[in-house]
């Protein structure tokens, strides 16, 4: 079973915490932690580039040049592809990239990303993430204590949508702020992406307890 330390936010021991058996031995398929990245990442394409064709391209009404006796190729068209500003050869239009994954598939690949992670020791608990005011020195200074100050990656994890800690962090290059699994919808829980990514994961220990019984849960009803 694996144990992780517990951090106060000056960096000193505040006990363990030891991660649910039950998500620990979690059989997660080699393959889908890519298919829910890519899957994450195809959902946020807009899909709206779109190139004119020879047809759409604006001019060339008229053949340039008469079609015998010149030396040159017959062309019907200066808008044909191989022509400066001509169109484009299988131009690309409006498309749907969207890519589904089921909820169980979904779960099994957050929890093999998150069980990866504490295998390598990248999972940092800390007793409390909160701030009296925004104050970017404040975050600054928690990671710092916690030695993650020099990591370029760092993905924080609250335990509910907090406006104080996420205007305390966003203007940090190297931090990305999202929160545990929440039935009120506030916020925007992390996934399977952002913890692939992610070198350090910061989690507030309400939060780490709140994933797993979102996990846990999710586990039974699929049952």
């Amino acid at each position: 079973m694996a144990d992780i330390t517990i951090l106060k936010a000056n960096g000193k021991s505040a006990g363990s915490h030891s991660v649910n058996p039950a998500i620990e031995a979690a059989a997660v398929p080699s393959h889908l932690l890519h298919r829910a990245v890519v899957t994450e990442e195809a959902n946020k394409r807009q899909g709206t580039q779109s190139a004119k064709t020879r047809s759409e391209a604006k001019g060339g009404g008229r053949k340039p040049y008469k079609q015998k006796k010149t030396g040159n190729a017959r062309q019907g068209t200066t808008r044909a592809p191989q022509f400066a500003h001509g169109g484009m050869a299988l131009a690309v239009k409006p498309r749907d990239y969207t890519k589904g994954l089921n909820r169980k598939e979904r779960r099994l690949a957050i929890i093999g990303a998150f069980n990866a992670k504490v295998s390598a020791g990248s999972v940092v608990l800390v007793d409390e993430i909160s701030f009296a005011v925004p104050r970017t020195k404040d975050a600054a200074a928690l990671l710092k204590a916690l030695g993650l100050d020099g990591v370029k990656r760092v993905l924080v994890v609250l335990e509910k949508h907090d406006p104080i800690a996420l205007k305390s962090f966003r203007n940090l290059p190297n931090v990305e702020v999202r929160t545990a699994p929440n039935r009120e919808g506030l916020g925007e829980p992390f996934s399977t992406r952002d913890l692939v990514v992610a070198h350090k994961v910061v989690m507030s220990k309400g939060a780490m307890e709140q994933a797993e019984r979102a996990w846990l849960k999710a586990e039974e009803a699929s049952k």
